[in-house]
Parts: C-alpha cells; structure tokens; sequence
C-alpha cells in the first residue's frame, strides 16, 4: 500500500514555500501540508525565549494532527534557534533550514560575503560558527530585515513595491565599510529568494544571491529515497495558526504549489 503520509513544511509565513517548489520538483508525489504560524509571524522580531518555547508545542500539536513521515522547518530564524529542541521531542526526521554561508564563500572572489536574514537570524551564534567554519577567510557583513519579509508576504498576495523599497533594504549591507565589495550576498531567510529578482534588480551592480532551497531539497530525498508515494498526487494543505483576511489573497499562489485545500489549526 502506499505511505499517504504527507511531508509537513513550517514556517511563520509563506517563506517556506521557497523552499517547497524544489522539494515538489524532487518529489512531485509526496502528500504536503505546509503551515504558516500566521497567528506568531514574524519571528524575526520575537525575542529568542519566544521562538524557542512557541516552536516545539506548535510542531508537537501539528505532528499529532497530520502524522508527517518528515518535517522541514523551511525558516531561518526557527532552525537557528528551535531546531535541536523539536529534534529532542518528536521521533520522526527533522531538517532544519540554515544560512548558506558555506557555498557563498566558495563562490565569492572578493571574499566579502553578506547575510541578508530577519533580525533574529543575523544575532544568532549559530551564523558565528558557520562564518567561523566556512568563510574564515571572509569578511561577513550582516544585516536584519523586517521590511524584506513583509515585502515577500505582499508580493505573493499580488502586491507589488517599488525599487526604492529593496534598495533601502540592501543599502543596510551595500552601505557598511567594505560593503561595495560584496559579490555574493546568503539570503538567510526563506522569504527572501521569494523577491530575490527585485533585489538583483536593485543592487544596482552584478551581485550573486545565494540559498540553501535547493540543497535542502536534496536532503529531503535522500532521507525519503525509496518512499512507496501514492501513484497521483493529491490535493496539498496549507495550514494557518491565526485567522487573517490577508490568507484568502495568498489562496493563488498556494494553489501554484498545490495547496488547494486551506485550514485553520
């Protein structure tokens, strides 16, 4: 009989879904819910105790409801800091979603990186040891943005800003000493690489962004290679924490991946 157990995505938002198109094209069988803790967006700006604490009972409570043979928590800022704990408390796989510094130093020539990420991500000593680990020879310069998430949730509602909102976004990395050497620049939070067009457009000069999407869903089917899927593919769930209107105009680009059918948990 094939496993109908669905993979589960998590994120505080709709920035996972960055990371769900790749897993889809890997896995275009797999049963999906994603869910988006409306009702705790963002994380960014929530202090470290919050999202450690909120982290865990929420994926416990998802876990018990929809049985996922595996979890991806598809967000930067949850990884950094809930990641060890969810895997303390729940037996089944977890992969965790961290800032691509490793491959933006093997690309970048200038070796002046940037880690564009929410506010808490940039803090974390989790982004310490990787720049430590994988860019020692680097310059890392980092910046936390609120205002880039809130423009990724918008576009995919259908709304679109102009130039100067992204420009005043990297202008927080571009503008620190030694800023106009970047060449790459880790989108470290999955809303990101959802506007990562606009930002390329707006950084005025030839820079590389980067992000773990990809890589994340090569992992995903390592763990599950050899999984019996069903034969079609159904229809998938997009999950949501919190009521907000602002959910029935994000219904088109859900429905793009799948995620057909919307819930309230």
């Amino acid at each position: 009989m094939p496993d109908s157990r669905p993979i589960l995505f998590f994120d505080s938002g709709v920035g996972g879904l960055s990371v769900l198109a790749p897993t889809q094209r890997l896995l275009p069988q797999a049963p999906i819910v994603y869910a988006a803790d409306s009702a705790g967006y963002p994380y960014g700006t929530r202090s470290e105790a919050e999202i450690a604490g909120r982290v865990p009972a929420l994926l416990g409570r998802l876990a018990e409801r929809y049985h996922p043979r595996l979890i991806v928590i598809a967000c930067n800022t949850a990884s950094t800091i809930a990641l060890p704990a969810v895997r303390a408390a729940l037996d089944l796989p977890v992969v965790g979603t961290v800032p691509a510094i490793k491959p933006a130093a093997e690309l970048s020539r200038t070796r002046v990186i940037g880690v564009l990420g929410t506010e808490a991500t940039v803090r974390q000593p989790y982004v310490d040891d990787l720049a430590t680990r994988f860019a020692a020879d680097c310059r890392v310069l980092r910046h936390g943005s609120a205002a880039l998430v809130a423009l990724a949730e918008a576009r995919l509602r259908g709304e679109e800003a102009e130039d100067d909102a992204y420009r005043a976004v990297l202008a927080g990395l571009l503008d620190q000493p030694d800023g106009e050497r970047i060449d790459v620049i880790v989108n470290a939070c999955t809303h990101f690489p959802l506007v990562a067009d606009r930002l390329e457009a707006a950084a005025g000069r030839p820079v590389q962004f980067v992000d773990g999407g990809e890589g994340i869903a090569r992992r995903v089917a390592h763990l599950l290679d050899g999984a019996d899927w069903p034969d079609v593919a159904g229809e998938g769930t997009a999950v949501f924490t919190g009521a907000d209107p602002a959910i029935a105009l994000l219904r088109p680009a859900l429905a793009r991946l799948g995620l057909t059918q919307v819930k309230l948990l």
